[in-house]
Parts: structure tokens; sequence; C-alpha cells
């Protein structure tokens, strides 16, 4: 049967009080066939519905009229979020981290995804590339925003070589038509040495400024160099110098543009501040935190959430003896937030143990690509304490499975030591420190 099958009803909804159960199928919702989230999504805003929608238990089809609030959820859960197929990536970008994925791991992570419905839903980057003009169109009377452009340069013959797709030029139009549209945008640039900095990326910058205020804000970060490249593009990493410039010429026209558009726009990744060696800005630098989950202003929300949090923090002589494990990137911060909080706390004795990235290579710093491997190889005989406190952001979409597919519980068994995830907030840090 056509339609969407129902998994799941949440409780004390709208759509349980009208009798909609699991196993239903929604066929229409006001005589519109639903072909996918951004139909549904669209349809259901309305005050007044009419859902067409088949009993299975019954073997017939109900006729539910319903009036809510606008926007107001319905609390249906769709076998897909995306209500669809996904529409997988067509390029092959000389950066990409899939093609540098070892053999062997779960095949779900080989899957490259570069679907403009997850822009919208899940907060995705997407190269446009997979793109046609009926789907802008549906963007643009769907009135869907923020849609996250993975942009990477806008010199349109260098972009066709990175993505290795002779259709990335179309970019410029589609991005003239959504700014036209007043549709929202956020952009992001991978920055490889010698390929798109330098010259090229001062010339991206200038020419995705002319998309703002619609382009609310443009990330830069480092191209990830895993050490598995063989038979890819030669691709060197940047270093101290190389940052120092990045930031440069991300600050010049930082104050250039906000000068005439009262918005910093341009952004560069935390990785690029640690490599400098330099602090990362203040907080109203990063315009309302637009980019976090690219890793742009995550070390000023945790260092500013920390400070306000341990300003409120009342001292205590509670005893606790605990480990935390990190990525290398991060670890120089972690280190002095826990020295700090031991002032007040000077009975809590935490060992912060920064984590080499053999898996991938150690040019990967980062906490979220750690392993499960990795971990309990260079934390087997340590004294880990009471607890071992890992980032939350190195589990998989919400699961209890790392990026090698060992678990917590793995974990745990290996090093006999109870394991903890912690959120990467100020707060959370503390609390978890604090138990």
């Amino acid at each position: 049967m056509n339609g969407h099958k129902i998994v799941e009803v949440v409780k004390n909804s709208i759509a349980e009080e009208v009798g909609i159960e699991p196993e239903d199928t929604l066929i229409s919702i006001n005589g519109e066939i639903v072909s996918d989230a951004l139909d549904y999504h669209y349809l259901v805003e309305e005050e007044e519905l009419t859902l067409l929608v088949f009993k299975r238990n019954l073997n017939e089809e109900w006729s539910i009229e319903i009036e809510k609030e606008y926007n107001e959820d319905l609390g249906i859960v769709f076998e897909s979020n995306l209500m669809d197929e996904y529409k997988s990536c067509c390029n092959k970008c000389v950066f990409c981290f899939i093609d540098q994925l070892p053999p062997g791991m779960r095949e779900t992570l080989y899957f490259k995804d570069d679907d403009a419905r997850l822009s919208f839903l899940q907060g995705n980057y997407v190269t446009l590339t997979n793109m046609k003009d009926h789907d802008i169109d549906r963007i643009i009377k769907y009135r869907l925003s923020p849609i996250n452009i993975s942009v990477h340069t806008m010199n349109l013959a260098l972009r066709k070589k990175m993505l290795n797709n002779r259709f990335a030029d179309k970019i410029k139009g589609y991005m003239d038509r959504l700014f036209k549209a007043n549709i929202l945008m956020n952009g992001q640039i991978v920055l490889c040495k010698g390929w798109n900095d330098g010259i090229e990326l001062e010339a991206s910058i200038e020419a995705l400024s002319a998309y703002a205020p619609y382009l609310q804000s443009v990330s830069i970060v480092p191209v990830g160099l895993s050490k598995y490249r063989h038979g890819l593009a030669n691709l060197e990493p940047f270093d101290k110098e190389d940052a120092t410039q990045v930031i440069k010429t991300v600050e010049k026209w930082q104050a250039f543009i906000y000068n005439t558009l009262g918005t910093h726009f341009i952004h560069a990744g935390d990785e690029f501040y640690f490599l400098a060696e330099v602090e990362c800005p203040e907080e109203q630098t990063y315009d309302g935190y637009l980019q976090l989950e690219n890793g742009v202003g995550m070390t000023r929300l945790l260092i500013d959430e920390f400070n306000q949090c341990y300003n409120e923090l009342k001292p205590t002589k509670k005893r606790r003896t605990i480990s935390l494990a990190t990525g290398q990137l991060i670890a120089p911060v972690i280190k002095e937030l826990v020295s700090i909080l031991t002032t007040k706390c000077p009975n809590i004795q935490v060992e912060v143990f920064p984590i080499v990235n053999q898996f991938f290579g150690e040019r990967i710093t980062v906490s979220g690509l750690l392993t499960g491997a990795d971990i309990i190889e260079q934390l087997k005989g340590k004294e880990l304490g009471d607890q071992l406190l890992l980032p939350s952001n190195l589990l998989r979409s919400g699961e209890d499975v790392l990026l090698d597919n060992m678990t917590l519980s793995d974990i745990e068994k290996s090093l006999n030591t109870k394991v903890v995830t912690v959120n990467p907030s100020g707060e959370d840090f503390i609390q978890g420190i604090l138990g």
C-alpha cells in the first residue's frame, strides 16, 4: 500500500487522542499525497487537517479531522525520519573523510549522504550537486531554512575539480535563487592547503559576503587527514604558520563585514586557534554560535559555561577520584578547567588522559573520532579511580557504540572501571566531575 507506516505514537499527543496507532499508514493530508518528510512537515503546520489513514487492524481507511494550534506537532513517528530513500553523494571530494576510512568498519559509516532534506531536518551540510530546479522550487515553496551548504570555494572551476563533479558549478545559480527568496543559509569551507586557501579563500569570502544577511555564517575548518589516504589526492596538514595566516584572513574580513552588516559572518574552526597557539575569540565574535556542530566556538562556549557554573558553585569537601579521557586537541583546555575546579573542590582528584588517535592516525586530534580500542589500549593498567569520564560526542547517533563498534560496556569490562559520558557543556562538565 502507498503511504507511510507509523511505528510510534507519542503518549498524550494529538495523534493518540484521535485514535491513530502504531502499524497504521498515513496516506494523505488535506488531500495531498505525502511524498517525504518535507511534504509532511509543511502540510501538518496548518490548524485544520484532514488525515487519510489506513487502519491495519480494521483493514479500512479512516478520514480523521483535526483542529490544532499552528505548527503544533501531531506526535507521529515514522519508520524513517526522512520518509523516503536517502540521496547518496555523487561527488568524489578530494578531502572526503569517508574515503579515508579503513576497511572493516560497519557498513553505515561508508554511506555518503548529500540530501538537502537532511540539511533542514538534521542540520547536515550538502553540496547542492544532487539538487535539481524542482528541489530548489520546493525549498522556496515550503520556506525551509536554514539550508546548510558545503561551499568549499566560489571559484566554480576549482569547485568542480575539488568535488570531482561537473555539476558543482551550479551552486551559484542555486544560491542566487535561495538568496532572492530570502531563504536562510549557512556555509562551510573545508580548507585544503594549496587548493582553496590563500588568495582563493579571500575570493570565496568576498563572493559569499554578497549573500549576507540571508547567508548567516560561513565556517572555515581544516581538512581532516587520516592515515588511510592511499591513492587519494596529496593533501598536506596545516601548521602553526598556516593557521596564523588563516586567522588573520578571517579577522580582516570579520572587521570589514561587521562594519557594513553588523555581523562577523566568517568564522574559523577552533582547530585553527589551537594550531596557531592563540586563544579562541570571545563569545560575541560567534554571532550566537551558529556552527557549533562544525567545531566553531565549542571551546569558547565550554569555557564560558564552565566559568558561569563555577562562579555559582559552593566549595565542597566531597571526596572523589576519577579519570577523564579526551582528544589531544582539547586536552590542554580540559586540564586547565580541572585545575580551576579543584581549587573549590580540593578533595576531588581528576587525572586527564589525552588519547592519541592510533586508529585513524595521529593527525586526527578531535575527541569525536576516538575509538574504544585506543582508549582501552592507552588506559590499560592505569589508575582510573571511581569512574572514567568520556565525552558524549564519541558515541554514534545517540547509541552506546563508538566508531570501531566497541560499546561503553566493552570499555568498562576491559578497564574494570565504571564509564560515564559527559555532554559538551560547561555545566555538564562540572556535574560529571562532581558526580
